[in-house]
């Protein structure tokens, strides 16, 4: 049986992605933890339409929307660190924070971890397992480089929102899906969201 995924939500730009990724993982029937940080919330509001309030996010803000089944997904306030996620013990296939703002990625590599993101983000990093950072903003400056640089070394997989156009590209969710299978790709989960290079059709692997 597969453990189960994080997602962390945070201010940069790049709404869609995270609520595709999500939605993709709930259609497979995967379980989710999700955390929402204040500013994930503006950005899904204002990129979105989805009016959240991550201190009292629960499950049902989100399963009419993903027709998920209740057992799939967990939803914590960014401020509980008594969370499962929180801690070492408990196992997950991987994290992935989509959007990561500059300023999450700074609490993530210097281990400040002032809410669950960042705490469950170095909690993958201490344990050795999957974290996958998509950072979109650009351009970036040398303390961004610097800490993409210190995110790599940690361990952690820095996956930047650069979607490729070598797929098929004729709407935007193309796009999105790009990246979202992508990420799908570094957590080992099968996917048919995008053609790949050197095929003819769609892979699944």
């Amino acid at each position: 049986m597969s453990n189960p995924i994080v997602i962390g939500v945070t201010g940069g730009s790049g709404a869609p992605y995270a609520v595709r990724l999500l939605e993709v993982l709930l259609e497979q029937r995967r379980k989710v933890h999700l955390v929402v940080s204040p500013s994930g919330a503006e950005v899904l509001r204002q990129e979105m339409g989805l009016n959240v309030d991550p201190a009292n996010l629960s499950e049902a803000d989100w399963q009419d929307r993903f027709a998920a089944d209740d057992s799939c997904l967990m939803v914590h306030p960014p401020g509980d660190f008594f969370s499962p996620i929180a801690s070492g013990s408990y196992l997950t296939d991987g994290m992935v924070i989509c959007p990561c703002s500059g300023t999450t990625l700074s609490g993530v590599v210097h281990g400040s971890a002032s809410n669950l993101i960042q705490r469950a983000a170095e909690v993958h990093l201490k344990e050795r397992r999957k974290l996958v950072l998509v950072p979109r903003e650009t351009p970036v400056s040398l303390i961004h480089v610097e800490n993409l640089r210190k995110a790599c070394l940690a361990g952690a997989i820095v996956l930047p929102a650069s979607p490729g156009w070598y797929h098929g590209v004729s709407r935007l969710e193309d796009l999105v899906d790009f990246i979202v299978a992508r990420i799908l790709d570094q957590l080992g989960i099968a996917h048919d969201l995008m053609r790949r290079w050197g095929t003819d059709g769609q892979a699944s692997t």
